[in-house]
């Protein structure tokens, strides 16, 4: 539901909020968790708002949070925002409304919230909440096809992709904030034509562009949360890339599906933009009139606010050699979704599952039907047989060590300012071989 927060006429009195096309407007406020570069301050909650940040630890000393609104902001303001996701959507909201009339044109306390501001240029970001679990999601129909052409040529598209959101829980020791650089991974896999498996670093590291949704309140286990109230368990969205080793992926994932293919990396971006920040780009999901109708406990009310979301999201790569300029690999959009945010949340605890306050659900790569719109190497290479030419002569058909992916993605649509999510990256360091490894 819209309220004056959302109102496209809003202006702030931090002049870089006004820029056009800036990610942090007035109306975006998404949390995080920073502290000044290289210094020894504790990690603490902010708001980014254009190139700032908003220190709420420091807002809370100069009395700017008043009342029942002043116990969200030091939730927010805390190391990690986990209290703030477990207060639910009536807090979130308050608090939102609350940061919003703070930092408009005209607000009495701006010269005390000046010294509350901290150039986003010379702050660290932490991870925005302690993550107890993950689970990913496959929810791109165009993502199962393309990547189904590579793994299983020979097999139809899943029968149950239409039917419910298909899901495998991850690893969340291994999630790290954007800015991460990792190793390249060890791991056991096998050539086609080849009759044994080897063990070496992976020949296809691959990325795979989603969208990260962090979890509210939760729920008791065996309490299912319902599909038509899951929005409300649901804190905000950041971007999340999910690595990946395609060549140990196509070895080891029968018949339980991907272990250490993905359990090395997840890099997340830093800002978690609100669910009620995205409300103004709420659209309906991607459906063909074919398609199989939900079945009741996965199905949305035909009342209800639209359940998909118009975010515009893109991939980049800078190379060792490309001397700091990055290049486009592929530009999708959140609405060839199959399945809602809401659809996912439901799903995931239909059979009793208990889901807390901080725990991440990934989307799942996200691919659209067209050329160009592909979510990782894999379908842009067609499984590594046609390299992607790269504007410095450079080719890949996977990624190699040294190369720096970025995800980006933003909400645009008329008569509403963007709103963005910041980057989301990474880069590969060679892998680590430990002394006695047989490498073959």
């Amino acid at each position: 539901m819209l309220n004056e927060t959302h109102s496209p006429d809003l202006r702030s009195w931090i002049e870089s909020a006004n820029v056009p096309g800036i990610d942090f407007p007035i109306q975006n406020l998404p949390h995080g968790i920073f502290r000044r570069r290289s210094s020894a301050e504790a990690f603490r909650g902010g708001v980014a708002i254009g190139d700032q940040i908003l220190d709420l630890s420091a807002a809370l000393r100069a009395g700017a949070f008043t009342g029942t609104v002043a116990a969200a902001a030091e939730m927010a303001a805390a190391p990690t925002l986990n209290g703030l996701m477990a207060m639910g959507p009536t807090a979130w909201s308050a608090l939102r409304l609350a940061i919003s009339r703070l930092l408009r044109e005209g607000a009495p306390q701006v010269e005390a919230l000046r010294d509350c501001l901290v150039p986003q240029a010379d702050a660290e970001n932490a991870l925005a909440a302690r993550i107890g679990d993950y689970t990913d999601f496959f929810t791109s129909y165009h993502h199962m096809v393309n990547a189904g052409r590579v793994f299983q040529p020979d097999n139809p598209p899943l029968p149950n992709f239409k039917w419910l959101p298909i899901g495998y829980h991850g690893r969340s020791s291994s999630i790290d904030i954007s800015g991460t650089r990792f190793r390249r991974p060890l791991g056991q896999s096998r050539a086609p034509g080849d009759a044994t498996p080897h063990f070496g670093p992976t020949r296809r590291l691959d990325y795979e562009m989603e969208l990260g949704a962090f979890i509210g309140p939760g729920n008791a286990r065996g309490e299912p949360i319902d599909v038509n109230a899951a929005d409300r368990h649901v804190f905000g969205l950041c971007l999340l890339n999910d690595w990946s080793a395609r060549d140990v992926q196509g070895w080891e994932s029968q018949p339980l599906g991907p272990f250490l293919a993905k359990n090395f990396a997840t890099t997340i971006s830093p800002w978690v933009v609100t669910l009620e920040a995205l409300e103004p780009f709420r659209i309906a999901l991607a459906r063909e009139a074919a398609d199989p109708q939900p079945l009741p406990n996965l199905r949305h009310r035909s009342d209800a606010p639209p359940p998909g979301f118009d975010i515009e999201l893109e991939v980049w790569l800078r190379t060792a050699r490309s001397e700091g300029g990055e290049m486009r690999l592929s530009r999708s959009n959140f609405r060839h979704c199959h399945w809602s945010l809401a659809q996912m949340v439901a799903h995931h605890t239909e059979g009793g599952c208990n889901l807390r306050p901080g725990d991440l659900i990934g989307t799942g790569t996200q691919s659209g039907p067209s050329e160009g719109e592909q979510g990782c190497l894999l379908e842009l290479s067609r499984g590594g047989k046609q390299p992607i030419a790269l504007p410095n002569g450079e080719s890949r058909a996977f990624l190699e060590d040294g190369d720096v992916v970025t995800l980006r993605a933003w909400c645009a649509r008329e008569g509403h300012p963007r709103i963005g999510f910041g980057t989301c990256s990474g880069e590969v360091l060679p892998c680590n071989v430990r002394e006695g490894d047989r490498l073959e």
